[in-house]
């Protein structure tokens, strides 16, 4: 069970836990009772993990005295102290110690398994710090820093040999706890976490436990994944940007946390996880569309092999009275256990997961990907991401994500989507891409107002002028009119490229043209961010159809898939189990019912179902197709079969 998070097809189910009765106040007022009562109705619920926070202000309660001139003189326990044991000379509280034992004891009595947030200083909107690093940076102030390991090093090893612990997490969302002056003070405050764990407890999975990373901010996914064994998102739709714009049982809402979570596992290179997920509460979501929600959430993130989902969070917490309970009414409706005890809709779906799991004969090794989206430098990386990854979904086809920088990996397809300004992609990688292309790979390009060398030898395009955009553009493609607005646009001018759809004066707006033994595609708007900032640019019956662009240029390297569809609120991934063997699952990501037709391949046959079987109609004499009806927010797992 420690390597859940690491071995490729593990997923784990679970939440975020604090005591029904006190959250954050639970190591002060600690009732065992309370907590095995919690543990009992979790574990019938179905779930197998808690993460759990030691509160940092509990576990460790330094007080800083001072003397003349308030020069500080010693660190105690308020006026005792510190005591003359190993518990003292880290600054830990032998009481708060003993009560985690307790915890952890009652745990394994109901089987669930634990991931520790180790400095838990920042919870809900309130920072939490021992008093005597109160007004420090305590992710670069070396005061706060000998105590953070301190304290870290002596509560691993103290537990490390403990069976319901399944992993340390370096603590709850620690770049919330202050402000740090670049990438390079974020990746050493890691480091000396990290280093400090493992130097005690080589063997257990060390997770970052942090949101909010970019490729080139501060805290970056790339670091993280240097440093770190298991890579963490916690996609709420209402904080994350570009995501509180539609409902949350519609496929955009749908898709964040799968797609950012792969956002995060691709650029940082270690596998990812959900740790945080849910609605916010009854002002985003009824309980029953809260279920769909998480329902269709469960198979996304396992069909994309990201390694689980942890509700946040186990109870509600309205009857609190302390802060950030007082502060904030999004803080007090979030639990799988209403205030009474009883348990929301959501737990049954995260049980109904659980054994679906648990009862499948072997994990779907990793999804096919037909393309490589790259992202640039001076973008919104996430956002761009965002878009293109539900465009792929919607088309039929998966994707993988990478920087520019990174290595360029090997595909036959490659998005380049949004170029803007000066640094789309580096000088280097930009030749072994041309070079990729010219050997017969395929490469699209949206435009956003960036600058690309070697433009008219790559697109068959020539510029004749560049100017901003007075509004919203119409174009044609394929005897269909779009609407799309950008910044900049070019005037041009085909000298090889096959113009596909122009804009009403005629200026080409989508291209190909041959380069080398491959193709260029050239879309003259940015398209990926002009949907990330439209609500309802993807599911509403006004939305334009703009996957079929990029089924367009995909269509021949889908031609490997067993199973193809066309309606896009479908989502499907395939799964070799061997050369002759998949498993394809197909996810509806829409709140209505869809019936459609699935066409297989030549040779390809329905095998055995793993999961909705109620849902498919099949007649073995008509082997190319077979007709399926998906519910809402819900899914179809089947195995094909190739005959020879």
């Amino acid at each position: 069970m420690q390597k859940i998070l690491i071995t490729p097809g593990s997923f784990v189910v679970g939440a975020n836990y604090w005591a029904s009765h006190a959250g954050t106040a639970m190591w002060r007022d600690w009732r065992a009772d309370v907590v095995e009562r919690d543990f009992k109705t979790l574990a019938e619920g179905g779930l197998q993990v808690l993460r759990v926070f030691p509160l940092w202000p509990d576990f460790q309660p330094l007080t800083q005295l001072y003397g003349g001139h308030g020069d500080p003189v010693e660190i105690r326990h308020g006026e005792e102290p510190l005591p003359e044991t190993e518990a003292g000379r880290a600054g830990v509280s032998a009481e708060m110690m003993l009560r985690f034992a307790e915890f952890t004891r009652l745990a394994a009595r109901y089987n669930l398994k634990l991931i520790v947030g180790l400095l838990t200083g920042w919870m809900s909107g309130r920072l939490f710090v021992p008093p005597a690093l109160e007004g420090r940076n305590v992710l670069t102030d070396p005061v706060a820093l000998l105590w953070e390991t301190r304290f870290v090093q002596y509560f691993a090893r103290q537990f490390k040999d403990d069976p319901a612990i399944a992993a340390w997490d370096l603590g709850n969302e620690c770049n919330c706890m202050a402000r740090v002056p670049g990438h390079e003070a974020a990746w050493a405050w890691t480091a000396a976490i990290v280093n400090a764990i493992r130097a005690v407890d080589p063997d257990r999975p060390i997770v970052s436990g942090m949101h909010s990373l970019t490729p080139t901010g501060e805290w970056r996914m790339q670091d993280q994944g240097e440093l770190t064994d298991v890579l963490t998102t916690h996609p709420y739709p209402v904080f994350t940007p570009h995501c509180n714009q539609d409902p949350v049982n519609t496929i955009r809402t749908q898709l964040h946390a799968t797609a950012e979570s792969l956002f995060y596992a691709d650029l940082g290179g270690k596998p990812c996880f959900a740790e945080e997920l849910g609605t916010l509460g009854p002002m985003v979501a009824g309980e029953t569309v809260a279920a769909d929600f998480i329902r269709a959430g469960l198979f996304s993130l396992w069909a994309h092999d990201l390694r689980g989902l942890l509700w946040w969070c186990a109870s509600d917490q309205t009857a609190l009275t302390a802060a950030p309970y007082d502060w904030y009414a999004m803080e007090r409706e979030l639990g799988l256990l209403r205030t009474d005890g009883t348990s929301r809709p959501v737990l049954k779906e995260l049980g109904k997961f659980r054994a679906f799991v648990d009862g499948l004969p072997q994990p779907p090794p990793p999804r096919l990907k037909e393309a490589v989206c790259i992202l640039s430098a001076d973008q919104d990386q996430w956002g761009v991401a965002y878009s293109a990854f539900v465009l792929a979904k919607q088309a039929g086809f998966d994707l993988e994500f990478q920087y520019e920088a990174q290595p360029l990996k090997e595909a036959d397809l490659y998005l380049l989507p949004c170029i803007s300004w000066h640094r789309v992609i580096h000088r280097r990688r930009y030749l072994e891409l041309m070079a990729r292309v010219a050997e017969g790979a395929t490469l699209y390009l949206s435009y956003a107002g960036g600058f690309l060398s070697h433009f008219e030898e790559l697109t068959g395009l020539r510029v004749l002028t560049r100017a901003k955009r007075t509004g919203i553009s119409t174009w044609t493609w394929a005897d269909r009119t779009f609407t799309l607005g950008g910044e900049y646009r070019l005037a041009l001018e085909p000298t090889r490229a096959d113009v596909l759809g122009v804009e009403t004066d005629g200026n080409p707006a989508f291209s190909v043209a041959p380069y080398g033994k491959g193709r260029v595609y050239f879309l003259g708007f940015p398209l990926e961010m002009a949907l990330t900032t439209t609500p309802g640019a993807f599911h509403t019956p006004e939305a334009q159809p703009f996957w079929t662009l990029y089924r367009h240029i995909a269509q021949p390297f889908m031609q490997a898939r067993a199973v193809t569809k066309h309606h896009p609120m479908l989502g499907v991934t395939e799964h070799p189990l061997e050369a002759h063997r998949r498993v394809v699952v197909v996810i509806n990501y829409s709140p209505e019912p869809v019936k459609t037709t699935l066409n297989l391949a030549s040779g390809w046959t329905v095998g055995t179902v793993w999961y909705g079987a109620s849902g498919l109609d099949y007649d073995p004499a008509q082997a190319a197709r077979a007709t399926v009806t998906l519910p809402h927010n819900d899914a179809l797992i089947i195995t094909v079969e190739k005959q020879n």
